[in-house]
C-alpha cells in the first residue's frame, strides 16, 4: 500500500523546504539577470480591450434596474421581494426600460404565449446591450434551453440572493442559482418572508403561504419549477401580516399554487391559518383567499364557509374545474370528478349567500371530444360564473400532455370562441343596480378615469377619483353595471372609514425598514442624542438588516460617507456590548 502524501507530520512550515531547494537570497539575486520584455499591442482590438474597465472596478449598487414580471400573484410577490432587496442595496428601480442598465425578467411558464413574450424580451435586451438576469418558472423548469445559454438565472427559491446575482452580472459574469432551500433535509417554502420588498400597490400585500403542490397534472409546467408542497409556518405568516398592516396595508392576498393544500406537509391546515390571520386583521381591512383545487377544500367545507362569512374576509373563492368531463379530468390527473366540484360550489353558495366563485376552463385538451366540450358548456350555463378564465390548451414541453394526441388547432380555437361567447351572453351584475354597498378602494383603473374598489364579494366597483377615498371603506349606491364591473356613487352623508392603522408607504418605498435604522440613516453618528433609549439599544441590531442606502437620494455622496461612519460606529458599539 503506497503511503499518502500527508502521512508525514510537519512540525514547522520550513520543513517543506529541502536542502536542495533555492534559497530566498539566491532567488532574489537571480532576478537581477532578468531583462523585462515589453509586449507590443498588435491590433486595435487589443487597444479596445485595454480601455474597458476591469469587472472589479465596477461599483455595484449604483445602476438602474428594470423589472418585468409575468404570471400569477405568487410570481408578482417574488418580483416585489427582488425589487425591495435591490433597492435596499442601493440600486434604482426604474419603470423606464430604455434607461435601465440591467433587465430583471421574471417569467411564467403556464402558457406558451407568456414564454414567447419572455423570450422576445431577452432578445430585445441583448439587442439593446442590456445586462440580463432571468427569474421565475421558465428558467427554473428548463435552465438548459438554448436561448438561456450564458445568461444569469435566479431560481424561484433563491430570490433572497438576487443582489449577488445582479452584482456579478453587472461585472460581466454569468451566475446561476437554482437550488432548493432546506432545513435539516426538509424542503422549505422558499426565501424568508421578512425580506424587504417594494409593493406594486402599497395598499395590497401579497403573501405566498406555500410553494409547490401535491398534484401531478399532466399539462402543468409550473410543477417542474415550483416542485412539491412546502408550507411556511403559521407564525411566520401571521407575523408578515402584522408587519404589512403596520405599514399601511389594507388588503392582503394569500397566494400559492394551491392554497387548499396548505399545511399538509407541516401538520396543520388552511382553516387553522385563516383563523389566526383573522385575529390580526384591523377592522375594515380585508383578506382575499387565492386559488384552491377541489380535492383539498372538500375536507374543510364547514370551516371554510364560516371563514368566508367573516366580515374581514372576502366571500370569494377561485376553484378551477378545467373541464366538466370526467374522462378528461382523469387524463389531466386532476384527482376529482365533476360532482366533487359541484358539491363544493353548491355547499358554499348555500352557506355563504352571494359568494363569488371564479373558475378556470381549458379548451381543447388532448382527447377532448365534442361531447366532452358540450358537458363543459352545460356547466357554465348552469352556474353562470361571474369570473371565468378561459384558456386554449397549449402543450408545454416536457409534460405528459404534450405527448398525447392533440386536438386540431382550428377546433381548439373554435371551442375557445364558443365558450367565450357563452360567457359574454349573461351579465351577472345587472340585478345589483340600485343596491347600497360598502366597498374598499385600493387602486386606479387602467384608463385612469376611476378608482377601483371591491365589495364584500370581491366584485369590482368603479368609484369617482376622490383622493380621500384611496385606501378607505366607502358606502356607494350602484347605478350602472357592466360585464366585469359595477359603478358606484358615494353616499353623500356616509362616513369614509379608514381601515389602515398607519399611513401607507409611498409608492416605490421599501417595506421592512425599521424605526431604529431610519434614525441612523437620518442622524448619522449622533445616536446618544436620540430621545428614545429603546431606539439607541436596538440600533446596533438593526445595522445587520438590509436597508435603504442613501446614494439613491439627492446629495448621496455626503450621505453615503455619513452613513458609512455611522455603520462603523454601530458595529463597534455592538461588538463591545452597547451604546
Amino acid at each position: 500500500m503506497m503511503p499518502a502524501a500527508c502521512d508525514s507530520l510537519l512540525e514547522d512550515i520550513e520543513d517543506i523546504v529541502s536542502a536542495q531547494d533555492v534559497k530566498p537570497h539566491d532567488r532574489q539575486f537571480a532576478r537581477k539577470n532578468v531583462v523585462p520584455k515589453v509586449r507590443k499591442r498588435s491590433s486595435q482590438k487589443n487597444v479596445q480591450a485595454d480601455d474597458d474597465p476591469p469587472s472589479d472596478s465596477i461599483i455595484p449598487g449604483a445602476q438602474k434596474i428594470w423589472i418585468r414580471t409575468w404570471g400569477c400573484s405568487h410570481n408578482n410577490s417574488d418580483g416585489e421581494y427582488m425589487a425591495g432587496q435591490l433597492a435596499s442595496y442601493g440600486y434604482k428601480i426604474t419603470d423606464n426600460a430604455a434607461e435601465a442598465d440591467l433587465w430583471l425578467l421574471n417569467s411564467c411558464t403556464v402558457k406558451s404565449p407568456a414564454e414567447d413574450h419572455f423570450r422576445n424580451s431577452i432578445k430585445k435586451a441583448q439587442e439593446d446591450d442590456k445586462k440580463v438576469v432571468l427569474a421565475g418558472c421558465v428558467p427554473q423548469a428548463q435552465p438548459r434551453q438554448d436561448y438561456l445559454k450564458g445568461l444569469s438565472i435566479i431560481g424561484v427559491q433563491q430570490i433572497d440572493r438576487v443582489v449577488e446575482v445582479v452584482e456579478e452580472t453587472i461585472k460581466g459574469h454569468s451566475v446561476r442559482l437554482l437550488g432548493q432551500k432546506k432545513d435539516n433535509g426538509k424542503r422549505l417554502g422558499g426565501a424568508r418572508l421578512d425580506l424587504p420588498k417594494i409593493r406594486k400597490n402599497p395598499l395590497i400585500e401579497i403573501i405566498s403561504i406555500n410553494t409547490g403542490c401535491l398534484n401531478a397534472c399532466t399539462y402543468c409546467k409550473t410543477k417542474h419549477a415550483r416542485g412539491d408542497l412546502a408550507s411556511y409556518p403559521v407564525e411566520e405568516l401571521v407575523d408578515r401580516a402584522k408587519q404589512s398592516f403596520q405599514e399601511g396595508v389594507c388588503e392582503i392576498w394569500l397566494t400559492s399554487e394551491d392554497t387548499g393544500a396548505y399545511g399538509r406537509d407541516i401538520g396543520t391546515d388552511l382553516p387553522t391559518l385563516l383563523w389566526k390571520l383573522v385575529e390580526v386583521i384591523p377592522e375594515g381591512a380585508m383578506l382575499r383567499l387565492g386559488m384552491t383545487n377541489p380535492p383539498y377544500i372538500l375536507e374543510h367545507l364547514e370551516e371554510m364557509a364560516k371563514i368566508l362569512n367573516h366580515p374581514r374576509v372576502y366571500a370569494f373563492l377561485h376553484i378551477p374545474v378545467q373541464s366538466a368531463s370526467d374522462s378528461i379530468l382523469m387524463d389531466m390527473k386532476r384527482e376529482y370528478c365533476v360532482e366533487d366540484f359541484k358539491r363544493v360550489v353548491d355547499f358554499l353558495k348555500e352557506k355563504v349567500p352571494g359568494i363569488t366563485i371564479a373558475t378556470d376552463i381549458i379548451c381543447g385538451f388532448p382527447g377532448e371530444t365534442d361531447e366532452d366540450f358540450q358537458d363543459t358548456m352545460k356547466l357554465v350555463e348552469e352556474y353562470r360564473f361571474p369570473s371565468l378564465f378561459i384558456n386554449q390548451f397549449y402543450p408545454r414541453p416536457g409534460t405528459p400532455a404534450a405527448k398525447m394526441h392533440q386536438v386540431p388547432a382550428l377546433v381548439k380555437k373554435q371551442r375557445t370562441k364558443d365558450l367565450s361567447q357563452l360567457f359574454h351572453s349573461y351579465n351577472p351584475y345587472d340585478p345589483k343596480v340600485g343596491e347600497r354597498q360598502r366597498v374598499l378602494v385600493t387602486e386606479e383603473s387602467f384608463d385612469s378615469q376611476f378608482y377601483v374598489a371591491h365589495n364584500q364579494f370581491y366584485e369590482q366597483v368603479l368609484v369617482p377619483k376622490n383622493p380621500e377615498f384611496m385606501g378607505k371603506m366607502v358606502e356607494v349606491d350602484i347605478y350602472e353595471a357592466g360585464k366585469h364591473f359595477m359603478k358606484g356613487r358615494p353616499v353623500s352623508d356616509a362616513n369614509v372609514f379608514t381601515p389602515s392603522i398607519t399611513r401607507p408607504l409611498a409608492k416605490g418605498q421599501v417595506s421592512g425598514i425599521t424605526e431604529e435604522f431610519r434614525y441612523v440613516l437620518e442622524n448619522g453618528l449622533n445616536l446618544k442624542a436620540c430621545p428614545s433609549a429603546g431606539i439607541r439599544e436596538k440600533a446596533s441590531l438593526s445595522s445587520r438588516k438590509v436597508m435603504q442606502l442613501p446614494w439613491q437620494q439627492e446629495g448621496g455622496g455626503l450621505k453615503m460617507l455619513s452613513v458609512s461612519l455611522a455603520l462603523l460606529a454601530i458595529l463597534v458599539t455592538f461588538y463591545y456590548g452597547g451604546v
